[in-house]
């Protein structure tokens, strides 16, 4: 009998939303609990382009472990697993994140500011970055990688088909992008050969 009442109690507690997996209604949420995230983690008063631009630039030693930072086509979601604050990207600019490397790269979509890691940290490389609708050049410079193997440059959105060139010690390599809805923000196939 005592099991019945256990297994009736647990069924209860599970259409009640209040077993693990379920919905976590104490979880704290709205405003208070967004800007409460953020100034946990030093972001008060940023909007995402600070947000991200901060970051994305942080040794990898001082990355928060216990933020998720997911940049997307329209915002900025950060999460600690309990509270959420999501910061709307610019309507006219994207950010591409892109992580150039020689031997060895990892799957991304949607770039992680505190997770994802590349293969050529602090290193000195060749960017242009070309509209292909236009042939507008966007971005032609010689940049730093971040410590997480990274570099991060914001481009008008909208852009249909761009190619990203990188190129570093007599090696280069090419990738193609999109700023529309349906585009990475984190490109790791960008090989140096």
């Amino acid at each position: 009998m005592k099991r019945m009442a256990a297994v009736l109690a647990a069924f209860t507690l599970a259409l009640a939303g209040c077993a693990p997996g379920g919905p976590d209604l104490a979880s704290p949420s709205g405003p208070e609990a967004e800007e409460a995230l953020l100034s946990e983690f030093g972001l008060a008063g940023m909007d995402a382009v600070e947000a991200i631009d901060h970051l994305d630039r942080l040794a990898v030693s001082e990355r928060p472990a216990d933020l998720m930072a997911s940049v997307y086509p329209d915002e900025l979601v950060l999460t600690d697993s309990v509270r959420e604050a999501v910061l709307d990207m610019p309507e006219d600019l994207s950010y591409l994140s892109i992580a150039p490397y020689v031997d060895q790269t990892h799957d991304c979509f949607y770039h992680s500011l505190t997770t994802c890691l590349g293969e050529l940290d602090n290193d000195s490389v060749d960017v242009r970055i070309v509209d292909d609708a236009t042939g507008d050049v966007l971005v032609d410079e010689e940049a730093t990688t971040f410590d997480n193997g990274f570099i991060g440059f914001w481009v008008p959105r909208d852009i249909a088909e761009g190619t990203i060139e990188v190129s570093r010690d007599g090696r280069a390599g090419t990738t193609s992008f999109t700023t529309t809805d349906e585009g990475a923000t984190c490109i790791t196939d960008l090989q140096l050969t």
